[in-house]
């Protein structure tokens, strides 16, 4: 299907990792129960039915009842896709604010890159608050900070884009955490 190639790199490669978790056989393929415990471990809500039903519109062959790694690409490409970003964003922005201040200090920044063990240093994480601080407060508030997620892909300079490669990558990190250790 080309819904599959939607899927980026790092979110095929959590799929696979968790998928081969399940698959304990090795057999390549999960069963429809399986595939809604995996969903829900990574965060969705599915029920059995749901999980039937998007796996006959994806595969009306399938007669088996077992879901293929590619088949289960493309049920969470869809699924990724209307993951309501803005909602992932500020979820991401309040494990920063872990102040609850409403706005990411120097401070929520070392505590979040300690807690995930990020090794980056205060400099780095000053440069990247100068970088994205456009009212000039010396902290990232929620404006900033979706800005910051909005703007991923058109970043200038490279060091514009190094620095926003590590927020980004700090907070995909917080909500893959966050997913699972909600699960």
């Amino acid at each position: 299907g080309t819904m599959a190639a939607a899927l980026q790199e790092c979110e095929r490669s959590e799929l696979k990792e968790a998928f081969d978790l399940f698959d304990a056989g090795k057999a390549g393929k999960l069963s429809f129960h399986e595939i809604k415990v995996l969903m829900r471990a990574l965060g969705f809500q599915a029920t059995k039915a749901e999980v039937v039903e998007e796996v006959y519109a994806l595969d009306p062959a399938n007669d088996d009842g077992t879901v293929s790694f590619a088949l289960f690409c493309e049920l969470m490409a869809g699924k990724y896709a209307s993951r309501n970003p803005e909602e992932e964003m500020l979820k991401a922005f309040e494990l920063f604010d872990n102040d609850c201040t409403g706005k990411i200090s120097l401070k929520n920044m070392q505590q979040v890159a300690r807690d995930l063990g990020e090794d980056v240093t205060s400099h780095e994480l000053k440069l990247m608050i100068d970088e994205f601080d456009t009212d000039l407060d010396g902290h990232i508030s929620q404006d900033e900070f979706l800005n910051i997620m909005h703007q991923g892909h058109d970043a200038g300079s490279s060091q514009h884009s190094q620095a926003f490669a590590d927020v980004q990558h700090i907070v995909t990190a917080t909500s893959n955490n966050s997913r699972l250790s909600a699960a």
